[in-house]
């Protein structure tokens, strides 16, 4: 995996100001939406942006037989191959906000482009797939290295097994301090509470300082 880069300042700190009238303009905020390929990255970013979506949604082709796995989503046609982009407006929270939303692709071979996205974000959700949870190591492992402050999402499918809260987090590993909460990502209400949840996390979270790898590089993406 390719060295992390520290954040340059902590978006969260601008939560941690005091409160102010609500005349003033809301306070700007970069999250990002993660998760294995499949998980409901586009999907969540659709239902709660309150602009139409920039989509870079590609079909599937041969090509990618044997890279992309479609085990337990073999009715998915396309994937993600840049990133979805949304915007949602909360004037009525405790701090008016703005939250930029920018989605991942899903695959491992991303990961590069991770850390672009990951640049200047208060944190990160990443939506989980119960039918399909060895997807979801990945991204939890690489927000967990770059230090910034994440909340997993179990994504409710259709006909999936529901688990209980604290046993993805005993299957992921996590620690108590990262929330783990359910949602349905079609849901525009279940979507904005997850979103909600991630900046609550994000402001009580301190900041991590960031130790590269040894002899690692960061490549373009």
């Amino acid at each position: 995996m390719p060295s992390p880069t520290s954040r340059p300042d902590d978006p969260a700190a601008a939560l941690r100001t005091p409160s102010r009238p609500h005349s003033d303009a809301p306070t700007v905020l970069k999250i990002v939406i993660a998760g294995g390929f499949g998980a409901g990255k586009t999907t969540a970013v659709g239902a709660v942006s309150e602009i139409t979506p920039l989509s870079t949604e590609e079909y599937l082709t041969e090509a990618s037989t044997g890279v992309d796995s479609l085990e337990g989503v073999e009715a998915k046609q396309t994937t993600t191959v840049a990133f979805d982009f949304g915007r949602l407006s909360l004037p009525d929270a405790p701090v008016p906000l703005e939250l930029f939303l920018f989605g991942t692709p899903g695959q491992d071979r991303f990961v590069d482009l991770w850390y672009d996205l990951s640049r200047g974000a208060v944190g990160a959700v990443v939506l989980i797939d119960t039918r399909r949870l060895e997807t979801s190591f990945t991204p939890v492992s690489f927000f967990e290295d770059i230090g910034l402050p994440f909340v997993v999402a179990v994504n409710h499918f259709d006909g999936a097994h529901r688990y209980q809260p604290e046993q993805v987090r005993a299957a992921l590993e996590l620690p108590a301090c990262v929330p783990v909460v359910t949602c349905d990502a079609r849901n525009p209400s279940d979507v904005a509470g997850v979103l909600l949840t991630l900046v609550g996390h994000a402001e009580n979270a301190p900041a991590t300082p960031v130790h590269p790898a040894p002899n690692a590089t960061l490549q373009d993406a």
